[in-house]
């Protein structure tokens, strides 16, 4: 356009990696009802002067009106291991278990599901509807909990 004499302006890209957005999906009712309970658990934990905690909520793969939330001190999630020659605290990185649920599941279909379309959506796909569709974990936490 600005050899054709159409553009005058100035044009400059903008780069923006997708990789977070392109790998999430739009929350469901358990997502919604996690993040409302763990924003409850940690204002009670202001309100109540505890500080260096973290909130948390249990009991997930059952209703969410039989979880139970609280609060667990940082320092229980804490493990020592050596950075840069030195001994330093630190919070365990979280990898794929392969000895877990999860990834049994998924290594016990691998053949299958790399011959056919067996995907499932990992949460509800809906908002409004019977609890059974809407209000369920995801089929992560469910094998997590054996549930």
């Amino acid at each position: 356009m600005k050899k054709e004499g159409k553009f005058v302006g100035k044009f400059a890209t903008l780069h923006h990696f997708f990789g977070y957005e392109g790998r999430c999906a739009a929350p469901s009712n358990f997502d919604a009802d996690y993040c409302y309970a763990l924003g409850t658990s940690a204002a009670q934990l202001i309100a109540n002067g505890k500080t260096g905690y973290m909130a948390i909520v249990k009991n997930t793969t059952a209703p969410a009106d039989q979880w139970i939330a609280g609060g667990v001190p940082i320092t229980m999630m804490m493990n020592m291991e050596r950075r840069a020659g030195e001994m330093k605290p630190v919070i365990r990185k979280a990898l794929v278990e392969l000895d877990g649920a999860p990834f049994k599941e998924f290594a016990a279909h691998r053949e299958e599901w790399a011959r056919k379309t067996a995907y499932i959506y990992p949460g509800p796909i809906q908002y409004w509807g019977p609890s059974e569709v809407c209000d369920r974990p995801t089929k992560t936490l469910a094998l997590e909990q054996a549930k």
